[in-house]
């Protein structure tokens, strides 16, 4: 036979070019992965500076149109007092009605809510202060008080506020001119004729709250044309048209319209003590963009700082653009992972080729050596039948050298089917329809005319390309082996009859147990009754002729005759716990203690017992014997704590290290030694004297067969004048019956 000895190749023997893949495969991945990061990142910081550089765009056209709705708010306030300034230019002194008229028709408090009112200021000396008090008094208006009091060369009291609140009548008569902030915008404005505004107050309207406010006040003269220059202005000043406001809400009202989440700051750099006018919340955050404006208003400089926040506000195109960031990168380790899996997937198909190249090797070195060295005859055969190759085991069975049986066929060396030795059923021929395998038995008649009996396994073979292989049979000499089936089969059938047999004893055995019994009890029961009568008729008529011995000793005859008929009743119960069927039923067992219970409640009325039965129990099993089995169990429990003062019988089940259902009956009575435990389950052995607790010995046998005969098993436990505790599973029920075949 044919041997395969080429050694498998070693792991390094690939060609050149292979292991320059598996080289260049892992740095190409590595490669593709820094590439596209790269062009990744190039991609989002380009398209982050162009979306900044827009967002930054955006954000100062922003804050240069909020800027010129403060502007436009200011102008509007300016127009407001020119007009106010026209009625005083065109009336000589307008009355208070004239000017609540014209503040009534500007709607101030519906077009400009931060304005406090719109006035006017007198501009007078100590003497024009005096003709001033008069007028106003003389029109009917009252006393008019300037404050704060004291003597000053030139005064600017108030004197006319609209709208006529309770804030705006506390400000009327109060002397503008003397607090410097605000006389320095009153000069400025009359000596420009021009409108000037205060740097920050606080309005006289807030009663001392600390409110940011300003002041605007344009210049009113005696001429209807403004005169030349300051000093004719200053002679032919009348007063001033002033509005006062607040500096937070004229500013969150004007920028309203056009503002979204910029932060504004504005700061009065007239002086140079700069003063903060208003800050919005929160401007001390990073913020991505910062814009300042100084623009002229009325005299006074300001200067308006812009900050645009975070990047999430001042750019929030900037998340798109950060999701698309980790979108491509989440491409670029998806393309360096699928450049990875190839090269990887390259590697291990390399190495899997020359594992698989080195396995065939290794196999086909196996089938070899199996065929070489099995002790089954092998043989493998071509399409047609015919022989291609044996092994060593294959000629001895035959009888024949092996160059003889290349080319011949097997079903030569067969005999016919008809000539089959007798087989078993595992012997039968058996296909395998999914591996295509049969097994049969035949004969074989070997070249010196013996004949054996073979086992043939017909299994089928990869058919290389060129090789008529298709086969493989493996012929197993079971000569001995048919002999010895068939000897166990005449063993057996002998031992059937064996088995019928002494069946057909141990049924008639029981027959005659039960016959017996019967005839005992019978047998047994007339003698006991004849004492019986003849002790009760002696005791009835002849009891005066005894003494009081003669009568204890009638007396303990009676009753010894009466507790052999209870043992006899007791033993025909036991034999028939043995024999009879059994009536399988899942049984409530809880109900089942529950009425056991009450009997025993009711046939001794006397006794105060605590009886506890745990809810819910259930149980399969003969409900007659299982009445039968908590009767004896509850019965000796309620018997052995007659003496206990607080006697109390429990019945539960609980479930052990297993899950099975362990149930058990408890007492608190007289218990037991434990080192007589073992006792208890016999017939008639009892551990209390018949006096202390009467009894025949026959409960807890019957007890142990009820348990018996349900699969079951008991145990006792307790210790003398601790009560007792009886423990029983209840498992596969056996039925007489099938005991008895």
């Amino acid at each position: 036979m044919a041997q395969g000895t080429d050694a498998p190749h070693s792991p390094d023997d690939r060609t050149p070019a292979a292991g320059l893949r598996w080289r260049l495969g892992y740095p190409f991945a590595i490669l593709v992965l820094l590439v596209s990061l790269g062009l990744v990142f190039s991609a989002w910081n380009n398209a982050r500076e162009r979306e900044l550089e827009l967002a930054e765009s955006q954000f100062h056209s922003t804050v240069g149109k909020l800027a010129s709705l403060v502007q436009l708010r200011l102008t509007s306030f300016d127009i407001t007092l020119r007009g106010g300034a026209s009625l005083f230019a065109a009336l000589k002194w307008p009355s208070p009605e004239h000017w609540r008229s014209y503040t009534d028709g500007l709607a101030l408090q519906g077009r400009f809510p931060s304005l406090a009112g719109l006035g006017f200021a007198a501009y007078a000396d100590p003497s024009k202060l005096a003709r001033l008090q008069l007028l106003i008094r003389d029109t009917g208006n009252g006393r008019f008080n300037v404050h704060p009091h004291g003597l000053r060369p030139q005064y600017g009291p108030i004197v006319y506020l609209e709208p006529h609140t309770a804030e705006n009548l506390r400000a009327v008569g109060y002397d503008m001119y003397s607090e410097p902030v605000r006389q320095a915008a009153m000069r400025a404005a009359m000596d420009n004729g021009q409108t000037r505004m205060t740097g920050m107050v606080h309005l006289v309207q807030d009663g001392g709250r600390e409110i940011p406010g300003l002041l605007l006040y344009t210049p009113v003269y005696d001429t209807s044309l403004p005169p030349g220059n300051a000093i004719q202005r200053r002679q032919a000043m009348k007063g001033w048209v002033y509005a006062p406001f607040h500096v937070d809400t004229m500013l969150q009202a004007a920028v309203e319209p056009a503002k979204g989440n910029e932060r504004m700051r504005v700061v009065d750099v007239t002086d140079p003590a700069q003063v903060v006018l208003y800050a919005d919340p929160a401007i001390g955050e990073v913020n991505t963009f910062t814009h300042s404006l100084q623009l002229s208003f009325y005299g006074r400089r300001w200067r308006f700082d812009f900050f645009s926040g975070p990047e999430r506000t001042a750019a929030p195109q900037l998340a798109t653009i950060n999701k698309l960031l980790v979108a491509g990168i989440g491409a670029s380790l998806l393309l360096f992972a699928l450049a990875w899996m190839l090269a990887s997937t390259e590697a291990r198909a390399q190495r899997i080729a020359r594992d698989m190249t080195a396995s065939y090797r290794r196999s086909e070195q196996r089938f070899r050596n199996s065929m070489r060295y099995s002790g089954i005859g092998k043989a493998l055969l071509d399409a047609r039948g015919n022989i291609v190759e044996v092994n060593p085991s294959f000629t001895t069975i035959v009888g024949r050298e092996a160059q003889d049986l290349v080319g011949q066929p097997l079903a030569d060396l067969l005999d016919t089917v008809d000539s089959e030795p007798l087989r078993t059923a595992q012997m039968n021929p058996v296909l395998d329809e999914q591996g295509g395998v049969v097994r049969t038995t035949r004969t074989l008649r070997r070249r010196d005319g013996d004949v054996r009996h073979v086992q043939l396994t017909f299994a089928p073979v990869p058919n290389d390309p060129g090789n008529d292989v298709v086969r493989l049979v493996q012929v197993d000499d079971v000569s001995e082996r048919v002999r010895a089936e068939s000897a166990v089969q005449a063993l057996n059938r002998t031992l059937e009859a064996r088995v019928a047999a002494r069946t057909r004893e141990l049924s008639e055995a029981n027959r005659e147990l039960e016959s017996f019994a019967y005839s005992v009890s019978h047998d047994l029961r007339a003698p006991l009754r004849a004492i019986e009568g003849f002790s009760r008729i002696l005791g009835e008529r002849h009891a005066g002729a005894l003494d009081q011995t003669g009568r204890d000793y009638l007396e303990r005859v009676r009753k010894a005759t009466g507790r052999m008929g209870e043992l006899i009743d007791a033993l025909l119960k036991l034999s028939r716990i043995g024999r009879s069927g059994l009536n399988l039923e899942d049984v409530d067992f809880s109900a089942l203690a529950e009425e056991v219970g009450a009997g025993l409640a009711d046939a001794n009325p006397e006794r105060k017992v605590e009886l506890r039965v745990q809810p819910g129990m259930r149980a399969r099993g003969d409900r007659a014997l299982l009445l039968t089995l908590l009767d004896n169990l509850m019965g000796n429990a309620w018997k052995f704590t007659g003496n206990t003062p607080a006697a109390r019988l429990e019945v539960g089940m609980e479930m052990d290290a297993q899950g099975s259902a362990e149930f058990f009956v408890r007492d608190n009575g007289a218990g037991f030694d434990a080192g007589y435990a073992d006792k208890l389950f016999r017939p008639f052995q009892r551990l209390h004297s018949q006096d202390e607790f009467p009894g025949h010995g026959i409960g807890l046998a019957s007890v142990k067969r009820i348990i018996e005969r349900h699969g079951g098993q008991i145990a006792a436990s307790g210790s003398p004048g601790q009560g007792a505790t009886f423990r029983f599973k209840l498992g596969e029920p056996v039925d007489p019956a099938s005991d008895a075949g």
